[in-house]
């Protein structure tokens, strides 16, 4: 099956809409970026500035997206490997042309109705912001080629939480919203354990990770938006989990 790929959103549901598809297939590209060759200098000088800000940023590599298909609930991309301070520059752009990004949220269900998330280390990129546990796509993600969401998800959790995502019961399938060019693609897996215990082994296993990245553990229990400091890309999920959004098919 061949899907047709563009810069932009073409075809798909409005941005905030919660979707699901079947298969997701997102192929890296050898070469540089072509955002990245066009905004090196502009990149170069905003990443002075954030690590004047943050000391604590590392420029490592992650992945990016060119473009972007949606075609008979699957979702199809072309990303390049760019360093890191490529990203935070485009993201600080209005418009956010010449890229998208899309991240993986492993959403965490406990068996007493309520979601877990965590708080960022006041020494991150998103110092502050609770945020279901995440990271972008990274080298080690790709496979033959290819990111692998499930690769991805089991990393950071396990990176940040301590929590093995194999002991959960997995949703089918992804869901998938869209925001200001920005894919949040997303799986739902649920614990036997209530949010309380989860909290808890979050919290144990912050006492010993190394990379002190998360500041704690929250458990969600609403769709409102002022409960905590969300990341902009929670809200379609939360509306959706808590039942005020509806799931459109593709």
């Amino acid at each position: 099956m061949t899907i047709e790929l563009y810069e932009d959103f073409f075809g798909w549901p409005p941005e905030k809409t919660v979707f699901q598809v079947d298969r997701v297939r997102m192929r890296i590209v050898t070469g540089a970026h072509p955002l990245y060759l066009a905004e090196q200098e502009a990149i170069a000088e905003n990443w002075k500035q954030e690590v004047a800000a943050n000391p604590a940023l590392f420029d490592g590599r992650m992945i990016l997206q060119r473009r972007i298909g949606l075609a008979r609930r699957a979702l199809v991309s072309e990303g390049y490997l760019v360093p890191f301070s490529a990203f935070l520059w485009w993201r600080r752009q209005p418009e956010r042309h010449g890229a998208l990004h899309i991240h993986a949220y492993p959403v965490l269900e406990t068996s007493d109705g309520a979601l877990v998330a965590i708080r960022m280390g006041a020494h991150t990129a998103n110092a502050g912001l609770v945020y279901f546990a995440c990271g972008s796509f990274e080298p080690g993600d790709v496979v033959d080629g290819h990111c692998d969401p499930e690769l991805n998800m089991r990393r950071e959790v396990l990176e940040e939480t301590g929590i093995e995502l194999h002991d959960a019961i997995v949703s089918d399938g992804y869901y998938i919203a869209h925001f200001r060019r920005t894919v949040t693609l997303f799986r739902l897996f649920r614990f036997d354990q209530t949010a309380d215990q989860m909290i808890a082994r979050i919290e144990r296993h912050m006492q010993v990770a190394e990379d002190k990245e998360i500041a704690g553990a929250v458990a969600i229990r609403s769709a409102d938006p002022s409960a905590h400091p969300y990341h902009v890309g929670m809200l379609p999920v939360l509306n959706w989990y808590f039942g005020q959004g509806q799931v459109v098919a593709e």
